[in-house]
């Protein structure tokens, strides 16, 4: 068994660190209907969380008539521009729970399957250096919920699995999280997470600071370590 220590918090980033989600969904509506197809507020939720590469395919099964790579580029520019117009949207809590995790010395890594071009986008634009390592969608060697962009991520940060956190909101990047040994805390936005793995529901980040992690992480090891 590990060390109940913890060497690193591992972050989601749409609809975790940023509320993006609406502007995929923004996104996404056109695309299909511009190919004469329909788009449902239920076929976007079924996206949530999901590799890039994926959901290109579902869009590709609804009409639209691109390559995979083409509608991923399309929708990630769609996303930016909103972007640039509006700002960034960033969850409470989220850059204020970064800014003490670094100020406490805790590594950190940011996990998406947005492509690192958004991705580099959006950490460019916290006013501290809040990420010791990116791994995006067009690094993993496969998307979520697989584990590897966790593993990826921790390999990066020379950290164990079992010594970090990792914090979601979507059932996927729950699955991929819990799958790669992390202890896992969910943050529900846009989707319900029941049934998805997740060790403990934070309804927001907000307030939540570095010793807050720490008692979960702890508290998660040794409930682990009763059961063993």
């Amino acid at each position: 068994m590990h060390s109940p220590s913890l060497a690193a918090v591992l972050w989601d980033m749409d609809g975790t660190l940023v509320d993006t989600e609406p502007y995929w969904m923004a996104a996404e509506t056109p695309l299909v209907e511009r190919f004469g197809g329909t788009w449902s507020h239920e076929q976007a939720l079924s996206l949530v969380g999901l590799g890039l590469e994926d959901s290109a395919r579902i869009f590709q099964n609804a009409g639209v008539r691109m390559g995979i790579r083409e509608i991923i580029d399309h929708l990630t520019d769609d996303v930016m521009r909103q972007l640039a117009v509006t700002g960034v949207p960033f969850r409470p809590g989220a850059k204020e729970l970064l800014r003490d995790l670094k100020d406490h010395g805790v590594k950190t890594a940011l996990v998406t399957m947005s492509m690192r071009r958004m991705a580099t986008t959006v950490v460019d634009l916290i006013d501290f250096e809040a990420f010791d390592v990116v791994i995006a969608g067009d690094d993993a060697t496969r998307p979520k919920p697989f584990p590897d962009p966790y593993l990826q991520a921790c390999e990066l940060l020379s950290v164990a699995p079992g010594d970090t956190v990792a914090i979601e909101d979507s059932p996927n990047g729950l699955r991929s999280a819990v799958a790669s040994g992390a202890s896992v805390i969910g943050v529900p936005l846009m989707v319900s997470l029941a049934g998805a793995g997740a060790h403990t529901i934070w309804p927001s980040l907000e307030g939540r600071t570095t010793a807050d992690v720490r008692a979960f992480h702890a508290a998660r090891i040794a409930r682990e370590g009763a059961h063993a």
